[in-house]
């Protein structure tokens, strides 16, 4: 973690910004990918980590007020050894083993379902840290969690990740099938635990808009910009038509970087992972 002001190091104690690649250290679990999931339960909003905002390397993050039916869709990454042992946002040490994770906004502790956009894994990690803050991270994952959701080596992964807070909603998101692929190819089936699945077809959204000629001026300017892959997808009903520019398909976190970088150059800051 870089170097922050003392009083921001009292709220992000064991924040990491980067995937973490190194060798595990001594006496970790002898199966981690039987490591047990976190296991929702009612918990009083943690007394550290959770400040009204909080600024890091100029982008303020504004905490949210609940976690009920949150939905996110981006890149992974995971933090290990030199994390481990240290103090996370919650004042909680961080534990590469536990099945954990740090998000920017969300209140901590919460509890959310990551899964792999691109082999249909899952798992239920524990919010406890804040974090990650390199660009185009959505979540940092423990050293178990990302193992479970076959990370470690390539250090980051496209993910959906949805808030859960009881024993019921977790049955629910566990009986959802993955989020279904979009624009063309149809729907695969939900794998079983640790099986490989058929990659999401995955985009980058670049807006949306109820005036066609709005959208279409967006496409132009992408296509002006060598952007040769960028589409129109219409979507809602006849009552309520929506324009959605996206870009794509992307194939890996690099080409999404990429892509994300230049249409920020472009002046389309809020780009984003889509799946549907």
């Amino acid at each position: 973690m870089r170097r922050l002001a003392p009083l921001l190091l009292t709220v992000l104690a064991g924040c990491a910004g980067t995937p973490r690649r190194e060798v595990a250290p001594a006496t970790p679990p002898p199966n981690i990918p039987a490591v047990a999931d976190a296991v929702p339960q009612p918990e009083a909003r943690s007394p550290h980590g959770n400040p009204p905002f909080y600024d890091v390397n100029g982008q303020r993050y504004v905490i949210l007020a609940s976690a009920d039916g949150f939905v996110e869709r981006g890149v992974a990454s995971w933090y290990g050894p030199d994390f481990h042992g240290k103090n996370t946002a919650s004042g909680e040490r961080y534990d590469m083993y536990a099945m954990t994770a740090a998000h920017r906004t969300l209140p901590i502790p919460c509890y959310a379902r990551i899964t792999n956009l691109s082999n249909g894994r899952s798992v239920i990690v524990r919010i406890n840290d804040r974090g990650p803050f390199a660009s185009n991270r959505i979540v940092d994952l423990s050293y178990s969690a990302a193992t479970k959701l076959d990370i470690v080596r390539p250090g980051t992964a496209f993910v959906e990740l949805r808030t859960v807070g009881t024993l019921t909603e977790v049955a629910t998101a566990a009986a959802e099938p993955p989020p279904a692929p979009a624009p063309q190819p149809p729907a695969v089936s939900a794998p079983g635990p640790l099986e490989p699945a058929a990659p999401l077809a995955l985009y980058i959204q670049v807006g949306a808009f109820a005036d066609p000629a709005n959208a279409q001026r967006v496409l132009a300017r992408l296509q002006s910009a060598q952007i040769t892959n960028a589409f129109v997808l219409p979507t809602g009903d006849a009552a309520h038509p929506l324009q959605r520019v996206r870009v794509g398909p992307v194939a890996t976190v690099d080409q999404f970087d990429q892509l994300v970088a230049q249409l920020g150059t472009l002046g389309f800051a809020e780009a984003r992972l889509a799946t549907d």
